[in-house]
């Protein structure tokens, strides 16, 4: 009888706790075209650029259009290398130009795109996207983080901003380069173009649209001092859960750059 009782007892008995597999793993993103630090005033600034991503909360960051030694516009500084260090971040930097030194001994002039990471960057490639004529070079870049003993796929890009058949070719080589990998992805970046163009159809047949399924406000993240159209994504990958997005648009940010931040928090 005590055997009976002791089989009865087991199967009453509640269901172990989770391992800590099993834990729900938070992410805050943001993306952010600072256009080479320049803000509505017309300075260059990052320092106000470092507080305006600092104050997102964001624990990664995509970047676009950031240069590195690469004009007297911007004093020739290696601006993803600077902000990460105001904010204590990790940094992976892309440069989709890559020109000839401005002075011999010179560091070669970079421009491009970047990820900021409070979480060890493990490695990062950047891969080159399709082009057409004299049209600017864009670029894939992907950095992989850790976040609790998962993998994270982090990728930020910055499609063409005035040619639709260009832009959708580069969204496919998007789409086609998150496909080789599988887990949890998140894609950063200045679009171009607004939801419901191919482009973007091209993006969610197998990505999520975090702002699309809980998105706060408009989403417009441009231009900066008047919103008037979503361009900044965050997209994430069935792995990955959005449990808010937004723009994030205080005075500050509104200074600060052309476009406004887009921030979401992701579970993993």
């Amino acid at each position: 009888m005590w055997a009976v009782l002791a089989v009865v007892a087991a199967l009453l008995a509640p269901a172990p706790a989770p391992v800590a597999d099993d834990l729900e793993r938070v992410l805050r993103v943001a993306t952010f075209n600072i256009h080479h630090g320049v803000g509505a005033d017309g300075l260059v600034d990052l320092d106000r650029i470092a507080t305006v991503l600092r104050r997102t909360g964001a624990d990664v960051i995509g970047l676009q259009e950031v240069d590195r030694h690469f004009h007297s516009r911007s004093g020739f500084v290696d601006q993803a290398t600077v902000l990460a260090a105001k904010l204590g971040m990790d940094v992976a930097f892309a440069a989709n130009l890559d020109l000839e030194p401005a002075a011999p001994g010179w560091p070669r002039r970079q421009y491009g795109t970047a990820i900021l990471s409070r979480y060890p960057i493990l490695d990062s490639d950047n891969t080159p996207l399709p082009r057409t004529g004299v049209h600017e070079q864009r670029g894939l870049l992907r950095a992989r983080i850790g976040l609790g003993g998962v993998p994270v796929q982090l990728y930020t890009t910055h499609l063409q901003h005035d040619d639709a058949t260009e832009r959708l070719t580069q969204a496919q080589a998007v789409r086609d380069q998150l496909a080789r990998r599988r887990g949890a992805l998140v894609l950063l970046g200045d679009l171009n173009v607004t939801a419901g163009a191919a482009e973007i159809t091209t993006l969610t047949a197998s990505l999520s649209d975090a702002w699309g399924a809980c998105g706060e406000g408009s989403g417009h993240s441009y231009p900066g001092d008047a919103p008037a159209a979503r361009v900044d994504y965050v997209m994430t990958s069935r792995a990955v859960t959005a449990r808010w997005a937004g723009v994030h648009a205080d005075p500050l940010a509104v200074a600060a750059s052309d476009h406004l931040p887009v921030v979401a928090t992701l579970s993993v």
